[in-house]
């Protein structure tokens, strides 16, 4: 095992990097975005490697995984096509519609939408979309929102793991890892499935008061009309040959943001009247400008060595007990990711687990336990996730509006309901991780 000093370039490239994440992790402290700290810190990071000869403007080019820039782009570009046709919020409202006021039922049809429409969309768009149609059907039906804002956060954030498109963290690990998206639904979809359920009935106790209240006659909810059927239909069916071509991509020798990137082309083409200057100005491009300024950064301290460094001193504690050193990185990713903002987190955890592969440790399920602990542990608080922060926001708004407090969602009320959900979940993924261990520490290439 090679002997590593802990030299000045290590510490420069350290030390950039814990001041990027501080500013990034106390977003809400300070008020400035998180990418801006992301490019601040790139640009230092760039700046001293080329100044000590560890990092230059090629390799931090390198640095990105264009892989996941690339489909983040095409698949919110996809959904702003999507939103402006009215189909979803038709289908959240014949969801509604088809409860016929048996609260608890409707709270398992939206939070089963929710969920598989996170499965192909990230969890922020899904609940963007839902969260305003929920305090819209919760009002004309005279009832509490709370439940389902946060079923529908709890439930897109759980049902995110099982795919390889359905949460950043996961592009990134399966980016990073060549996991196939046929590969990463097997190993991911049992332990999500299984955590899902368990959410959605502990939902129903930790709410039980608020689910046994009579709701209004289901009838005063007006179905909504989809204004672009053409554009809907079309779209619903290019995600389904997308679906289809994510499960074939290694087969057919494509990486999945080419087939993002076709399903694109293909709305394009079918929904003529958009335009796409006005599509793209819908895009996030904060967030895409923040990743890239990510992968940069942690392409500096890579190339520091100071991650092939902390990934020689945990060497010893994965050799001695693989499944131990699993157990606890999906803990720690997940109650780190509780407080603090997931997407860094594996970005740094990334190469580390890189490093050690090159060391003859089998790392797959240190992938799976990531992609758990990230996913699975923003559940935990009201600023683990951007979907949780979202709900907690248009919450806040509606008791201003209705100036009734008990509408908003506070930090206590999400620990008391949140909270127990994340650990229920990680839980049964523990369980369900050593009783299955050989199955998950299989290759995860292919």
């Amino acid at each position: 095992m090679e002997d590593l000093v802990f030299d000045t370039k290590m510490q420069i490239s350290a030390i950039i990097l814990a001041a990027t994440f501080i500013g990034i992790f106390t977003e809400h402290l300070h008020g400035f975005h998180r990418a801006k700290f992301a490019m601040l810190g790139a640009g230092a990071m760039l700046l001293v490697g080329m100044k000590y000869d560890f990092y230059n403007v090629e390799q931090a080019i390198e640095a990105v995984d264009w892989n996941v820039i690339f489909l983040l782009g095409c698949m919110m570009t996809i959904v702003s096509i999507m939103i402006p046709t009215g189909g979803f919020q038709n289908l959240a409202v014949s969801l509604a519609r088809f409860s016929k006021g048996k609260l608890y039922l409707m709270l398992i049809l939206i939070g089963t939408a929710v969920t598989f429409i996170s499965l192909l969309l990230d969890n922020v768009t899904t609940v963007v979309i839902f969260g305003p149609l929920i305090i819209l059907i919760a009002r004309t039906l005279a009832i509490s929102p709370i439940p389902y804002l946060m079923a529908a956060a709890l439930l897109s954030d759980t049902g995110g793991v099982a795919t390889l498109v359905g949460d950043p963290p996961n592009l990134m690990i399966g980016s990073a890892a060549g996991i196939s998206f046929n590969t990463f639904i097997i190993h991911m979809g049992p332990p999500v499935i299984f955590a899902w359920i368990a959410v959605l009935v502990l939902l129903k106790f930790l709410f039980k008061k608020e689910l046994a209240v009579k709701a209004h006659p289901w009838q005063e909810l007006e179905q909504i009309p989809i204004k672009n059927k053409r554009t809907w239909y079309s779209a619903v069916a290019i995600l389904g040959l997308m679906v289809v071509l994510f499960v074939f991509h290694s087969a057919i020798g494509w990486e999945p943001w080419m087939v993002s990137a076709l399903g694109l082309t293909l709305l394009f083409f079918v929904s003529r009247q958009i335009e796409i200057d006005a599509t793209l100005e819908t895009v996030e491009m904060s967030l895409l400008l923040f990743f890239v300024s990510l992968f940069m950064l942690i392409g500096g301290v890579e190339h520091s060595h100071f991650l092939k460094y902390l990934g020689v001193q945990i060497l010893p504690l994965v050799e001695y007990d693989l499944l131990t050193a699993t157990i606890a990185l999906m803990w720690i990713a997940a109650v780190l990711s509780a407080a603090i903002d997931n997407i860094p987190f594996t970005a740094a955890m990334i190469p580390i687990i890189l490093g050690l592969e090159t060391q003859g440790i089998n790392v797959s399920p240190l992938w799976w336990a990531l992609a758990i602990g990230v996913g699975m542990g923003g559940n935990g608080t009201h600023i683990g996730s951007t979907a949780n922060v979202y709900i907690v926001t248009i919450s806040e708004r509606l008791a201003r509006e209705t100036g009734n407090p008990d509408m908003a969602i506070t930090p206590g009320v999400w620990m008391k309901k949140g909270l127990p959900a994340m650990l229920l979940t990680l839980v049964i993924s523990t369980i369900i991780f050593i009783l299955f261990f050989n199955w998950f520490t299989s290759p995860v290439s292919g």
